[in-house]
């Protein structure tokens, strides 16, 4: 009887050995699963950033190179004739305190006209209803698709013979030349049509209609009116996207060269600067390297890896500086999922 009550008994002392098993089984399969997956995320993330900051690296350690490293198959990285005559060559050939302040003072101007404009547009955009307002929307996203190479003889005749509605010819007898001034990023900052505008005004559009209508009425039913609710109530909510704008207008500004290319012939900025350094220092410092006839690609290889490096420490501290708001507001900005 006893041997007959183990044989029955048996079946079901194995069953519950085995399912324990199979679980084990499975539970080891999804930590197995997990663990490939982060190592496929870590190798794809490392490779991402190897992408992106290779180039970095690489014009920094030119940058403090001798020309005979760069032609010294055995340099890679570190180099052999370690020199910090490179920036000293590239401060004086770019003249870059004197063009580094100028920079700073027309993309912060500019960045601040943009932001506040900007702001205005995107603000009526979210909270109000005019007619013609699904197409005035299309036509600001159309204005980052059209490249700025379409525009740019009418925009120079534009400003080379300035006049507002034919006013300035009918009191003066002639147009004004605003090329080679500030006053052509002014005039296209105040009117949404600066560098990358439209993208600013969908990103603030966004996150102005993600805010609820709840705080705007319970301003009006405390007396404030429209501008004064903007001011106290939306403006304050909205500072993160607003440091991240301010962020985007200054470095596009400070990065761009086709602008500042078209309308400014003899003032320098960083970008105008940075073009022409190695025929300067070349200029400067006459048999540096070999003949005026003939600039080795080795000196104009180093001449643009200072330079390009002198140009970025600025914006590299600017955004160290404000990180923190850039990534919130990018969070909130409507543009990632």
């Amino acid at each position: 009887m006893r041997d007959e009550a183990l044989i029955l008994e048996s079946p079901k002392k194995i069953k519950r050995v085995e399912q324990p098993s199979s679980d084990m089984l499975k539970i080891r399969a999804q930590k197995l699963g997990k663990f490939l997956l982060r190592i496929v995320r870590g190798t794809v993330i490392v490779g991402i950033c190897f992408i992106i900051l290779q180039p970095l690296f690489a014009k920094i350690s030119i940058s403090f190179m001798n020309e005979k490293d760069l032609y010294d198959s055995s340099v890679k990285y570190i180099a052999k004739h370690f020199t910090l005559n490179n920036y000293r060559l590239a401060i004086s050939g770019m003249d870059y305190w004197t063009v580094l302040i100028r920079t700073i003072i027309l993309s912060a101007l500019i960045s601040f006209i943009q932001l506040f404009a900007c702001l205005l547009t995107a603000y009526g955009f979210a909270r109000f209803r005019f007619p013609f307002k699904k197409l005035l929307f299309g036509c600001v996203i159309l204005t980052l698709i059209v490249p700025p190479q379409v525009v740019m003889l009418p925009l120079f005749i534009r400003y080379r013979f300035f006049d507002i509605f034919g006013i300035f010819k009918l009191t003066t007898g002639g147009t004004v030349n605003l090329i080679d001034s500030y006053w052509p990023f002014f005039i296209q900052a105040f009117t949404c049509m600066g560098i990358r505008n439209g993208l600013y005004i969908y990103m603030l559009r966004q996150f102005f209609k993600g805010m609820p209508r709840e705080l705007e009425e319970a301003a009006f039913v405390d007396g404030c009116g429209k501008l004064r609710t903007f001011i106290q109530i939306m403006l304050p909510s909205a500072v993160p996207m607003m440091v991240t704008v301010f962020l985007f207008g200054f470095v596009w500004q400070w990065t761009d060269s086709f602008y500042t290319s078209l309308y400014l012939n003899n003032t320098k900025v960083i970008s105008s600067a940075l073009g022409s350094l190695a025929v300067n220092v070349y200029k400067e410092y006459e048999g540096f390297g070999g003949s005026m006839n003939f600039i080795s690609p080795g000196f104009v290889s180093m001449m643009n890896n200072t330079g390009t490096i002198l140009s970025i420490i600025p914006l590299i501290l600017l955004y160290l500086f404000c990180q923190k708001s850039f990534v919130e507001g990018i969070e909130r900005s409507g543009i990632v999922g």
